[in-house]
């Protein structure tokens, strides 16, 4: 099981990316060009996901899509997070 991340860590490791830490949940919410675009990177990044076998909480609302990065398991922001943070971050 991924261990959870100290507060240190987290912050390191979001250096340079566009996620925000709430609590123990990395947040992005990405306004697109339509509604079409936002169901196009809901589904890149689902295949992203699919890849890294983690899965991030998404919600869609007409095109403005918020992604929710956390382990389940581990309870809080592990580095499974910050590493499909940063590849959702490079196909933005």
């Amino acid at each position: 099981m991924p261990k959870r991340l100290s507060d240190q860590e987290i912050e390191a490791g979001l250096t340079g990316l566009h996620w925000e830490r709430r609590g123990d949940r990395l947040i992005r919410v990405a306004d697109l060009a339509s509604f079409r675009a936002a169901v196009d990177f809901v589904n890149r990044v689902a295949d992203l996901a699919e890849e890294a076998d983690h899965h991030p909480d998404i919600a869609l609302s007409w095109r403005t899509v918020t992604l929710e990065l956390w382990t389940h398991t581990a309870g809080g922001i592990t580095h499974l997070d910050l590493d499909l943070a940063a590849r959702i971050d490079q196909m933005v």
